[in-house]
Parts: structure tokens; C-alpha cells; sequence
């Protein structure tokens, strides 16, 4: 059976269609598990299993309790989640979310990841192969959340088929700094039986940690710079409410000054423009949406005002990666190419 019909989705702008969505990367041996549960403040917390095998529990960021005679071992996650995993040694066998390759070139939300090797339950939002899920035996399900407590490109008419299945894990993913999902992913990970320790892990971190820097000196540098952070459909265009997202939220806490889109609905992460007003924000610095999903530069580039913003005109564009998996590994390089674009932008007339 397969679920097509997605639901309201709050990163969906609404008059988009389904065909365009613009919703909002040496692999470990298992070694010893490490259970996540929640201390008595509530808050998630670290505990260590003894390496007897026993009971396996982890508080998600929905405030649940997954508990486990054992680890899982046959985990099903969202792309972009499975590929954080991923980064830390922890490997799933099937997924679900935006996989095809790109141009030639493979999905970047995929990671380091050969998607040609795993199961995919479907690529599309509302898209979900229940009976192919079900042929996995799976032991545990994982997605990231915008916003909690819905799972991440986990349909809601088919969640309690799905969640019958396996349990579920949410990782919050909006509304919140960057530094959380980071963090929770990491525990994740170490809680599946990855070292957080070993040096691939370190160093992705220390990279991640010097790029912050790089970025905040950018920002002090070039003060006054206006960054603005958006996608579009053939209708609108659509300037990001920086505070739903968690690593606009985070740009923000390091210096970097955006364009605060208004809410234009319930959900909150949008404010929708019609093209003619297209300039009704001045930036000197654009980050475009670059997910496979997203109107491309070439579609872009046919609407007359879209080429006479000023950021456009001189060339001042980086990509948006608002669906970076979750690892300091594939974060590090996306801080390090914003931190660039801040300190070699120019400020220009309105």
C-alpha cells in the first residue's frame, strides 16, 4: 500500500504544487551501546548501558520514551538523518525523503551515503511505501521535526500504520538554535553504538568549531551587510521568518543580520511575496534554497524582478542548505561557504 496524498505541510508555502514542493552528509562497527534517557528535570540525558546487551531506552525531542528489550539494529530514517547517522558510523537500512541524484550528481542530502545500496520507501513529500517498510523488519524510525511533533515527511493519514511498525524518534529541527539538533543527533548516534571519540568524529567537530569563528568574524567585519534568506515557485517568492529556522537562528546569534520576513500564516516560516514584489525587501546578500525541490537559478533568472534586485545584479548569492543533515561533518563546510560569502559581499544601494 502507499500513502500519496501529503498532508498541510508547515514549510510548504500553499499554492505550491506537489510536483514543485518546496518543504521545508569508513563505517564503525557496533561497539558498545550507550542509552539516552530523560533525567528527573525531564531533559534528555546520557546513560551508559553496562555492554550486557540489556534494555535500550532514548528520550526524543517529543518528550517520549523509546524503550527496547535491546538496541536496534534495523533503523529506517529520513534521508537527511540516515546521512547524519551516517557521518558518526551508524548505518540504516532504508529511507525515505528527497534521494534521486541531481543533475548527474548525487542529492546532497544524502551525504556520503550510496542511496543506491539502501531501500527507499519514496522520494516525494506523502510519499511513503508502508509494505515495503514493512518487508525491512524495522526495529526503530527516525526523523527530524518542522516543527514537533510531526515526523518529518512521515504522512500524517498513515502515521499510526507506520508507527505500529517500529517506534519512532523525533530530533527537533525548528525554532531553536542549531547547536540542538547537532548535539541531540551526536547523542543519537552515540546511543546506536557510535564513538564519539575517534578521530573522524573530532575532527569534524574542531572543523565545525573554527568555522563558527570564521563566520562571526565575518559578520563583526562587515557589519551592516543584509542577508536574506528565501525560495520561490512560479507564483511567489518566499523570504524566510529567521527565527523558524534553526540555523538562520543560529547565523543570527553569531552576527549575522537578516531580513526578517513577516509570518504570512499559521505556521509561521514564510512570508509570501507575489513576484512583482519581489524587491519590497532591500538585501545585499541572498541565500537561495538549493534543494531539488526549489525553483532553480535558470527559472529564477526568467523573472524580471528577480533580476533587478540588487544582490542579483552583482552577484552576491550563496545556496540555502535548510536541509543539511544534522552531523557537524555536513554542517562545517556550510558554515565555512556562508562565512566566505559574508566577508566578500559588498553592501549595495537599494
Amino acid at each position: 500500500m502507499r500513502s500519496v496524498v501529503p498532508s498541510r505541510n508547515p514549510l510548504t508555502p500553499h499554492s505550491i504544487s506537489r510536483r514543485r514542493l518546496l518543504a521545508v552528509g569508513g563505517v564503525l562497527a557496533l561497539g558498545p551501546l550507550v542509552a539516552a534517557c530523560g533525567g528527573d528535570d525531564g531533559e534528555p540525558s546520557q546513560a551508559g548501558n553496562s555492554g550486557s546487551g540489556g534494555p535500550w531506552t532514548f528520550k526524543d525531542d517529543r518528550g517520549k520514551n523509546v524503550e527496547l528489550d535491546k538496541a536496534p539494529e534495523r533503523l529506517v530514517a529520513f534521508v537527511s538523518t540516515a546521512a547524519a547517522l551516517y557521518d558518526y558510523g551508524i548505518e540504516c537500512e532504508g529511507i525515505f525523503g528527497p534521494s534521486k541524484p541531481v543533475g548527474g550528481k548525487p542529492n546532497a542530502q544524502a551525504g556520503e551515503m550510496d542511496v543506491s545500496k539502501l531501500t527507499s520507501l519514496g522520494t516525494a513529500f506523502g510519499e511513503f511505501n508502508i509494505e515495503k517498510y514493512a518487508t525491512l523488519k524495522p526495529d526503530l524510525l527516525i526523523s527530524n521535526m518542522f516543527p514537533a511533533p510531526d515526523l518529518w515527511y512521515v504522512p500524517e493519514e498513515s502515521k499510526d500504520k507506520i508507527e505500529a511498525l517500529a517506534p519512532t524518534v523525533g530530533i527537533n529541527v525548528a525554532r531553536t538554535s542549531l547547536l540542538d539538533p547537532l548535539r541531540r543527533t551526536a547523542e543519537l548516534a552515540e546511543a546506536l553504538g557510535a564513538d564519539l571519540k575517534v578521530k573522524k568524529a573530532t575532527d569534524a567537530k574542531a572543523r565545525f568549531d573554527k568555522a563558527v569563528e570564521t563566520l562571526k568574524a565575518a559578520a563583526e567585519a562587515n557589519g551592516g551587510l543584509k542577508v536574506m534568506a528565501m525560495t520561490g515557485d512560479d507564483q511567489q517568492m518566499y523570504v524566510a521568518v529567521p527565527d523558524s529556522y534553526c540555523d538562520l537562528n543560529y547565523f543570527k546569534s553569531l552576527g549575522v543580520e537578516f531580513v526578517e520576513g513577516r509570518k504570512s500564516d499559521e505556521w509561521g516560516f514564510w512570508e509570501f511575496l507575489s513576484w512583482e514584489n519581489a524587491d519590497k525587501h532591500h538585501a545585499d546578500l541572498i541565500m537561495v534554497d538549493n534543494r531539488s525541490h526549489a525553483l532553480p537559478a535558470k527559472e529564477l533568472n526568467r523573472k524580471p524582478t528577480w533580476r533587478e534586485l540588487p544582490a542579483i545584479k552583482a552577484g552576491q548569492t550563496t545556496p540555502w542548505s535548510m536541509e543539511e543533515r544534522f552531523s557537524y561533518a555536513g554542517w562545517a563546510p556550510v558554515v565555512e561557504r556562508l562565512a566566505a560569502a559574508v566577508r566578500t559581499s559588498k553592501k549595495l544601494s537599494a
